[in-house]
């Protein structure tokens, strides 16, 4: 099989006149909003935004190739029938529940000001550089993580790789999280990494209300969705289904649906150079699709940690893919995938 280095690849400087609308890739810059939306063929697939309400960069909203939006709507916008849980989880995100006893995973403007002080704020900086051709396009930004209080804990150099193959969506996130001063500490606990929150169609069904509980003893209550309008059921490489991938270990999870009459499936993928590979995973029913690599001790019942502290200036580089599919994915094909993804370097 023919390795893909990104690296090396031909790809076009984009500005937002660059590329006639309808052909391929265009990465289309609106400082006035705060996003930048990735089109392709003149359609919207996502946009990076980063807006202050949301205390993080993130991508959204996350649409097929044929313009199915997947992730949930909330907070961003209300749908009706949609669930309005847990307001920090949009579109698609990085961040942790514990980084140096700060929580950055459950800010949003749903906390008290006078909590305020033990939540984090992921501060966009630049946007770098962004590239656009036929079928791949590249965004590459950087950010801050800050307490309460403004003081700085990591500095965050993200690239993200946008490509369209096999009639699929591919988004491919290389984030360098490098320590400032001070040592950085993660701590192990369950809310974390690399995320996506799915639309209510996504959601697997449920018959009865449960309660989740963050670091800081908020408890959620997660309404029974009914067997109606959700369709969801997680598969993992490691054999298991449904509420089954939840704090397993595993190369890859899929997630597969319908949306408006088609049918939808979303796999996630570890990279083999990441730490804390092969990950865990933090899927849950209600529709968040997460992997947590950094909560060993709690997805083991202490059988096994991590606690992963980054000494002044030390740097850790995570890298994970999202594959959107308007199709019934096989796993074999997700095998496929796997294969491709651990031949790719970043």
């Amino acid at each position: 099989m023919k390795k893909i280095f990104f690296a090396l690849l031909p790809f076009l400087p984009l500005m937002a006149f660059a590329q006639s609308p309808g052909k391929g890739f265009s990465l289309i810059p609106h400082p006035d909003k705060n996003q930048v939306d990735i089109t392709y063929n003149g359609r919207l697939l996502t946009a990076y935004c980063y807006t202050d309400s949301i205390a993080k960069p993130f991508l959204y909203p996350v649409n097929t190739l044929n313009g199915i939006t997947v992730t949930r709507g909330f907070p961003v916008k209300l749908i009706p029938g949609e669930s309005t849980d847990h307001p920090h989880h949009v579109g698609i995100w990085m961040n942790y529940e514990s980084v140096n006893g700060i929580d950055f995973w459950n800010n949003s403007s749903a906390i008290p000001a006078a909590k305020k002080d033990h939540y984090g704020t992921i501060l966009h900086k630049k946007i770098l550089e962004q590239k656009a051709s036929k079928n791949r396009a590249q965004l590459q930004t950087t950010a801050t993580w800050v307490n309460h209080s403004g003081e700085p804990f990591l500095d965050e150099a993200t690239t993200y790789f946008f490509e369209v193959k096999n009639n699929r969506f591919y988004i491919t996130r290389s984030t360098t999280l490098t320590a400032l001063d001070k040592p950085v500490v993660f701590a192990d606990v369950k809310d974390g990494f690399f995320a996506i929150r799915l639309a209510k169609e996504l959601e697997m069904p449920s018959a009865e209300t449960r309660s989740f509980t963050d670091n800081q003893g908020n408890i959620t209550k997660i309404r029974a969705s009914g067997a109606l309008v959700p369709s969801g059921m997680y598969y993992a490489s490691n054999g298991l289904k449904g509420d089954a991938v939840w704090s397993s270990q595993g190369t890859w999870a899929l997630l597969k649906g319908k949306k408006d009459g088609a049918p939808i499936s979303i796999g996630m993928f570890d990279h083999p150079s990441n730490t804390g590979y092969p990950t865990y995973w933090h899927a849950r029913g209600y529709g968040l699709f997460a992997l947590n690599p950094l909560g060993r001790s709690v997805f083991s019942k202490g059988k096994d940690s991590l606690n992963l502290t980054l000494q002044p200036h030390q740097s850790k580089k995570f890298t994970y893919r999202i594959v959107i599919a308007q199709q019934d994915l096989p796993l074999a094909e997700m095998e496929k995938m796997e294969t491709e993804f651990k031949q790719t370097r970043y």
